[in-house]
């Protein structure tokens, strides 16, 4: 199976002191030892980069762009960086019509997108919940990952 990191995962894993980091990095750990394949888009390393970067007082990691880009180094030596494709946008387009995505959802849409285009089948996520309405794809919590 193909696992895609949501930006979360990264997130929290690049975060120590945060309750779910344990679980993020388990998780990971558990599938890569496993032989699966654990990708991420360009999209989830650009989020990552945006999330990391935004001061703590902004909902952000507070992270120094030398920091972030250590990290990002990090996630692109262990996962696979799956490409960008021109045939992202037309299911993309496709999805947010089908679904009526609205707002910022617009960015989920394009990591489920992105996974279909790719045949990237599992979504590695803490939020389950914002994936639900798309069909074809497995919704996996890091927490069961055993």
């Amino acid at each position: 199976m193909d696992y895609l990191a949501d930006t979360n995962i990264l997130l929290r894993s690049a975060e120590l002191a945060h309750p779910m980091h344990s679980d993020a990095v388990r998780a990971v750990s558990t599938l890569l030892a496993r032989g699966e394949k654990v990708c991420v888009f360009p999209q989830n390393l650009i989020e990552f980069w945006n999330s990391a970067t935004r001061p703590a007082d902004k909902n952000g990691l507070g992270f120094s762009p030398s920091h972030t880009e250590t990290e990002v180094s990090k996630i692109e030596s262990l996962l696979i960086v799956l490409p960008e494709s021109p045939a992202i946008y037309p299911e993309w387009r496709r999805l947010v019509i089908a679904h009526s995505v609205l707002g910022r959802q617009v960015h989920d849409a394009r990591i489920v997108a992105a996974m279909n285009v790719n045949r990237v089948t599992h979504l590695l996520t803490f939020n389950i919940d914002d994936f639900k309405r798309y069909s074809g794809i497995t919704l996996v919590d890091p927490a069961s990952i055993q």
